[in-house]
């Protein structure tokens, strides 16, 4: 039963029993090498904490805000293709996981049910994440259905010029629908600035921008009014031998300089790792593959189950650090380390079996 799950490592587990050899290594795999991904975990692993003591802690809060709603913790769900491929409800168990626990989902557009399926299954704030994948007609269209839709922020993902050589399921034959489609890829290979002001202007919603990775890029996105500048690279599964996200991040910040919220995803695996992101800047986080672990090992209730594992682990560590509130938690409780374990997708857990993931 999920209320057994006492650790994210058991539910890693599970999702691994339950899911097919293809399934598994969409979510866990990255580009070529994987280097990027283990720089995500690696950029983690060189953070330690500094804590002060003798501070009142009694009562921890981990709730934030996030454009004017309310969150749980400071997570959000990322948005994942083909959920349908990890639970049989899709990215409708994701949403309902979500506002069950009290945060937001990022709605992928590949993904299944449908938006208007996904956004009806739950009352609760949700975003919509967009792959420009027609024409200006059809990007209009698009916004309209997400705007009728009630969806309360739209997401643009800016990483995706070309898709990557993702090897572990090249080499089990599999390829998503998007890489057999030269038109989809064409039309993102063509967005530009001048796009994304134009859907700006046409949609009417914050505008989140997914896939930011330098400070110069964070810099024309305050020019251009974003709202959010979404640190991502794409958990690894992209341009590979790049940064690790939280490498990024330090620069990224500088160039904002508040004038827009901040994300990051990539690495995120520990509700420490929650409460080093915003030490350094962050307004909440996402988890791609920490979602599709959750609905692989029980859909809806898995995931609320990582969630609240997350949950305490990160009240944990607030209250070791002293820090009573997310805002009291600053750069100042943090510092550079030298990391202990080889980074690799599931290095934060030193107790998975190797023979039951891989």
């Amino acid at each position: 039963m999920t209320s057994e799950y006492v650790s994210n490592e058991e539910i890693v587990q599970a999702a691994r029993r339950n899911l097919p050899q293809g399934a598994w290594d969409f979510v866990s795999g990255a580009s070529e090498s994987e280097t990027t991904q283990r720089r995500n975990r690696l950029a983690f692993d060189r953070i330690a904490f500094r804590p002060r003591v003798l501070r009142d802690v009694s009562h921890v809060d981990t709730s934030t805000e996030f454009l004017g709603e309310s969150l749980r913790i400071p997570v959000m769900l990322a948005p994942v293709g083909g959920l349908q491929n990890f639970t049989p409800e899709g990215a409708a168990a994701s949403t309902k996981a979500a506002a069950e626990f009290g945060i937001m989902h990022v709605l992928s557009s590949v993904t299944e049910p449908t938006l208007e399926d996904t956004a009806s299954a739950v009352d609760y704030p949700k975003m919509f994440q967009l792959y420009l994948h027609g024409d200006w007609e059809w990007t209009v269209g698009q916004i309209a259905r997400i705007k009728e839709a009630g969806f309360k922020a739209l997401c643009i993902t800016v990483d995706t010029a070309s898709y990557s050589r993702r090897e572990r399921p090249l080499l089990g034959r599999t390829t998503p629908v998007t890489v057999r489609d030269p038109s989809a890829r064409s039309h993102q290979a063509s967005v530009t600035w001048e796009t994304i002001d134009r859907i700006k202007d046409e949609a009417g919603l914050p505008l989140m921008l997914k896939g930011i990775a330098t400070a110069e890029d964070a810099a024309i996105a305050t020019e251009h009014g974003i709202d959010v500048v979404w640190v991502s690279n794409h958990g690894g599964r992209q341009l590979d031998h790049g940064l690790g996200t939280m490498d990024m991040l330090g620069e990224i910040v500088d160039a904002v300089d508040g004038k827009a919220e901040i994300v990051l995803d990539g690495g995120v695996q520990r509700g420490g790792d929650i409460a080093k992101a915003v030490a350094l800047g962050v307004k909440a986080v996402a988890i791609g593959k920490m979602q599709v672990w959750g609905l692989g090992a029980n859909g809806q209730a898995g995931l609320v189950r990582l969630l609240e594992i997350l949950e305490e682990e990160l009240t944990v560590a607030m209250g070791l650090l002293g820090t009573p509130s997310i805002g009291d938690i600053t750069s100042d409780y943090v510092c550079e380390a030298e990391p202990v374990t080889s980074p690799h997708e599931m290095s934060s857990w030193v107790n998975m079996p190797v023979s039951r993931i891989m």
